[in-house]
């Protein structure tokens, strides 16, 4: 069955193993059954996790009805072309990216995320996935929304992860300032990608060594996972490495189940944590809006390590305070401060990784 997380204004759902024969699979496409939703959503984000042998990739599209014709389907907005290796010289490959400039009354593209458009919320969609190649589907997934994240949060009670603190290894983005530069060159750019390498470390999963032997930077030989991940991830189309679908299926490469969610408070984050889940969570906020930071951000991601007993939040902030030193990585945040950057800043984005079992 799909799992559906719905309540209020975010359902997630999804299917994986036996639950993908729920929808219909032809030579190339796998098309989801559709999904009646219980709001009028305005944004629409997928996610999927494959497998890509060297030559195989995947193309991702979704369709939608709109509450003013319940009755009429939208085209297939395409969201997205993925493979986790970069092609070689070979013409029939295409780069891994989003599709910019698909916009029509029924709704607009965005990088990784389908808007609502003029004909007003999505009152149903479904999900396709055409395979190139040897390419194998192994999970596909959408998160649908509605509406703008609330003016102001009231932060929640500490739950059942206060005391919880997970290990993972902390990594720092600035450690990478200015390498790569056709991956948007690190430092400040890599948040999603040190954060998708630290937890794949926690799950002891990622590149092999012959994976990163192409890695050249002589200062990256401790996290060259780093390296390898803003590469599998990088997004030709937007030209970054922050495209959420994107990681999600790099995540998912390493035999994970890996998706993009909204949680709505750090209660159901805790609900994870206490099954040894780390999160990686989106941020944004300003000047003092989160003591111990030591910068801004238009958004940014970090990876929620645990709870302390006093229930703050321990992270691993891939931005280290500025400062390109592993050691500065774990850092404890105000709960309430951190429940507003987060649930203001991105509405309770996270990407949930986790073993199949």
């Amino acid at each position: 069955m799909p799992s559906d997380g719905s309540a209020g204004r975010v359902t997630h759902t999804g299917w994986r193993g036996a639950a993908l024969a729920e929808g219909t699979l032809d030579e190339r496409d796998w098309t989801s059954p559709v999904v009646e939703l219980p709001f009028a959503a305005t944004e629409l984000i997928p996610s999927w996790n494959a497998d890509t042998p060297a030559g195989s990739w995947v193309e991702v599209f979704l369709r939608v009805r709109c509450a003013s014709d319940r009755s009429d389907w939208s085209p297939w907005f395409e969201l997205g072309r993925w493979a986790r290796d970069l092609p070689a010289d070979d013409a029939a490959v295409p780069a891994r990216t989003s599709v910019p400039g698909q916009r029509t009354a029924y709704g607009v593209v965005e990088v990784d995320t389908l808007l609502a458009g003029e004909r007003g919320g999505f009152t149903a969609w479904q999900l396709r996935v055409r395979r190139h190649g040897e390419a194998s589907l192994r999970y596909a997934a959408t998160v649908a929304s509605a509406g703008s994240p609330a003016a102001s949060v009231t932060a929640s009670r500490p739950g059942r992860a206060a005391g919880t603190l997970l290990d993972v290894p902390p990594l720092s983005q600035q450690l990478h300032r200015g390498h790569y530069p056709q991956w948007d060159g690190g430092g400040a750019s890599w948040c999603a990608a040190t954060s998708l390498a630290m937890v794949l470390r926690f799950h002891r999963r990622g590149p092999s060594e012959q994976d990163l032997a192409w890695v050249e930077h002589p200062h990256d030989r401790d996290d060259r996972d780093v390296d390898h991940a803003a590469r599998g991830t990088f997004d030709a189309a937007y030209g970054g490495c922050g495209n959420w679908a994107f990681g999600a299926a790099y995540a998912g490469s390493f035999g994970l189940d890996a998706f993009l969610t909204r949680l709505r408070d750090l209660t159901e984050a805790e609900a994870l944590l206490a099954q040894g889940l780390p999160l990686v969570a989106s941020v944004r906020h300003g000047e003092g809006e989160l003591t111990g930071a030591g910068y801004t951000t238009a958004g940014h991601l970090l990876v929620i390590t645990g709870i302390t007993a006093e229930g703050d939040v321990a992270c691993n902030d891939p931005a280290s305070h500025g400062v390109p030193d592993n050691a500065q990585v774990p850092v404890v945040y105000d709960r309430a401060e951190f429940e507003r950057a987060w649930l203001l800043g991105s509405g309770g984005l996270v990407y949930v990784v986790a073993p199949p079992d």
